[in-house]
């Protein structure tokens, strides 16, 4: 049986998500609502299957390991401690990765 974590979301993590809706379902809220659901069902997923998300390019960098999942245009950056899944940020896979919240 595949070990379960706990799934931790930080408050920088929802304010990403929020951030990402509102501009988006300025578009298309549909859209926005469906892209919403879909990245908070994959979150919660992350309780038992983490190792299927990759560890992240910057992590050499960073000499830790962190992981991400990803949804279209969009990274949810995480790092496993202990039995908890914390979930850092959510952003687009083009915007640089700002290394000191991950500290």
């Amino acid at each position: 049986m595949p070990r379960r974590y706990h799934v931790e979301i930080t408050r920088r993590a929802e304010r990403d998500i929020l951030a990402i809706f509102a501009h988006s379902a300025q578009e298309n809220e549909k859209a926005s609502m469906d892209w919403m659901s879909e990245v908070e069902r994959q979150i919660k997923t992350l309780d038992r299957s983490t190792k299927r998300c990759s560890a992240i390019p910057e992590s050499k960098e960073l000499e830790r390991e962190y992981r991400h999942l990803i949804y279209g245009n969009y990274r949810t950056i995480f790092r496993i401690t202990g039995p908890s899944v914390i979930i850092l940020r959510v952003i687009h896979g083009s915007q640089l990765l700002d290394f000191e919240i991950l500290k």
